[in-house]
């Protein structure tokens, strides 16, 4: 069985702290499970109300908007949360969960009929811009634009975000569109809501256009890129999951939790604070690790080791507390769906290449997905 990277287990076990240099910004970072959680909770002591500063590192350079909902504190985050709330519950809809599976057959009747197929870009990232069309209830020929865009939102160049216009340009394009002809797309909602008894500003939805996009893309394209090489390295896992479907639940929250794929997130401290004896100033950020969060011992019997009948899982992967992922529905509905399909249709993966994708800080290395990854899917003959 792989050991499951856990490049914060020292410094977790130690101190329950690491300090880190991000683009010159020096982070505190919290490591154990149950101080994430309760830092998370804790919005009084640190805030999301900081604008480009969730992200790490933050993304002045790369927007040039305040993202929504997750860019504020309750009770503000909770009545934005509330307009587009209905958007992420189509998951639990039987009409899209049958837009999905027959979105994911074809995609292995195309991966199936191939020789090989790569899976980030001809996969993963096919699989989550068509489902992205139905949760956002727009054309799905929208897919095609958001797949041109390939796996990175925004520009990269040299290893650092760069601000690019495409994004931006898009969504400005359509909240254009949608004022002369309004719908009952994602877009349109927005472009008729209201927050306490206000119109939205054109800023606002952008906001929360911006974090559907960003937010909801990579994470997800680098989750099933990692879930499809597992099952073609531990080819036990598909036999496993075969043998008594029921098993999918429990293995998918065990894939999010070995393979989150946001290593963590930002939150500022408005007042000077203590954490760990080391104090964090007015102004400055620490860091929720959700990665390492993931790994901790106390919270997870032998973390290293990925279990698909791992229960109880109490994974952050979609975060904790007010700011708990608003597309935690989908990405659950995707995956869930995947390895079911799978286990009827695939009789064996093999990897034919690949190219992992590594984050690489000062104080840390930690594997997140692929670069790039061919695999060979050969069909299910049955018993």
């Amino acid at each position: 069985m792989n050991v499951i990277p856990d490049p914060f287990k020292e410094a977790r076990q130690e101190s329950g702290t690491l300090r880190c240099p991000f683009h010159g910004e020096n982070i505190l970072m919290l490591l154990r499970h149950e101080e994430v959680r309760r830092a998370a909770k804790d919005w009084q002591t640190f805030s999301s109300d900081a604008p480009f500063r969730v992200p790490i590192p933050s993304e002045e350079d790369v927007r040039s908007m305040r993202q929504l909902p997750i860019e504020t504190n309750p009770p503000e985050h909770t009545d934005y949360r509330k307009i587009v709330e209905p958007f992420f519950q189509r998951p639990k809809d039987s009409a899209f969960v049958a837009q999905i599976e027959a979105l994911i057959d074809e995609l292995l009747d195309d991966a199936l009929g191939s020789d090989s197929i790569e899976i980030v870009n001809d996969f993963a990232l096919k699989l989550q811009s068509r489902a992205l069309t139905y949760l956002l209830n727009v054309p799905e020929s929208e897919a095609d634009i958001w797949i041109a865009w390939g796996i990175h939102v925004f520009k990269v160049t040299g290893g650092e975000f760069k601000k690019g216009t495409t994004l931006e340009d898009y969504l400005q394009r359509k909240f254009d569109e949608v004022a002369e002809n309004p719908g009952v797309d994602f877009f349109s909602a927005l472009s008729q809501a209201t927050f306490r008894g206000q119109p939205l500003s054109r800023d606002e939805m952008m906001g929360f256009a911006n974090l559907a996009f960003a937010g909801g893309r990579d994470t997800i394209i680098h989750t099933v890129s990692c879930v499809m090489a597992h099952l073609a390295l531990e080819p036990r896992s598909l036999e496993f999951l075969r043998e008594d479907p029921k098993r999918i639940t429990h293995a998918s929250e065990e894939f999010f939790r070995v393979f989150m794929p946001l290593t963590h997130i930002g939150r500022v401290c408005p007042q000077d604070t203590v954490v760990h004896e080391a104090t964090v100033l007015a102004g400055e950020r620490i860091s929720l690790c959700w990665a390492s969060a993931n790994m901790d011992e106390s919270a997870f019997v032998e973390p290293q080791e990925l279990r698909l009948d791992r229960k109880p899982n109490p994974h952050l992967s979609f975060g904790f507390g007010a700011h708990l992922c608003l597309g935690a529905a989908h990405a659950r509905l995707l995956l869930r769906t995947l390895l079911m399909k799978c286990t009827e249709r695939v009789g064996a993966i093999s990897v034919v290449d690949a190219l992992p994708r590594v984050e690489i800080e000062t104080c840390y290395q930690r594997p997140l997905g692929y670069e790039s990854l061919v695999l060979k899917l050969l069909p299910y003959e049955g018993i």
